[in-house]
């Protein structure tokens, strides 16, 4: 089997066990969340696009100018609409308009539990394959930069750190996972690190 292959058997193999919930909070045991608290349903892609060395997983640096966290790391994804099929539809029909991937190039390999942020978003990561070339073209409004993490960078634990910053007049704590100049923390570190803990068990 080749690396790609060894690869997706062993995504495969992550969605089928079994894993909680996460949240932006999970470092922050003593964070106090109102039980009333309204979260928007969103979905992401995590798409695994075959590269020279294996699988790479499609990233976005999102637009400084966005209202929700400018000038960060994304998946593409967002929320939820009405004419969407729930977290997956929404994923895709983003995916499409951020980086211009067509939804019918895409496996789905499933979804892991969903992910609380501090936004009030409650995103369900969706994993897929592509399997057909694409020339990706970011969504100017949204989409400052496109680039690919190697499969191994993003689902090895060991490449996760903690970190922490002042947030609304705080210590957070927040996972990290840095690839060259990008930045990648907060929720799309967090899902990753649930993917990677999978991927580990």
């Amino acid at each position: 089997m080749s690396v790609s292959g060894d690869q997706i058997a062993a995504l495969r193999r992550a969605m089928a066990a079994d894993s909680a919930p996460s949240s932006d909070f999970d470092l922050n045991p003593e964070t106090v969340l109102p039980e009333t608290r309204k979260l928007r349903p969103a979905g992401v892609l995590a798409a695994f696009l075959p590269g020279r060395d294996g699988l790479e997983l499609l990233l976005t640096k999102r637009s400084s100018k966005l209202k929700h966290h400018p000038g960060q790391i994304a998946f593409p994804g967002g929320k939820v609409d009405p004419g969407d099929d729930g977290p997956t539809g929404a994923a895709l029909r983003e995916a499409h308009e951020e980086v211009g991937l067509p939804s019918e190039t895409v496996e789905l390999l499933g979804t892991m539990p969903p992910h609380e942020t501090v936004t009030g978003f409650l995103v369900t990561p969706v994993l897929g394959l592509v399997r057909d070339d694409f020339t990706p073209v970011p969504e100017p409004g949204e989409v400052a930069e496109i680039f690919r993490v190697p499969f191994a960078h993003v689902t090895d634990p060991a490449r996760f750190s903690v970190q922490r910053r002042r947030w609304r007049g705080q210590w957070r704590l927040y996972y990290t996972v840095p690839f060259g100049p990008y930045y990648i923390w907060g929720a799309t570190a967090r899902m990753l690190r649930a993917l990677a803990d999978r991927m580990a068990s």
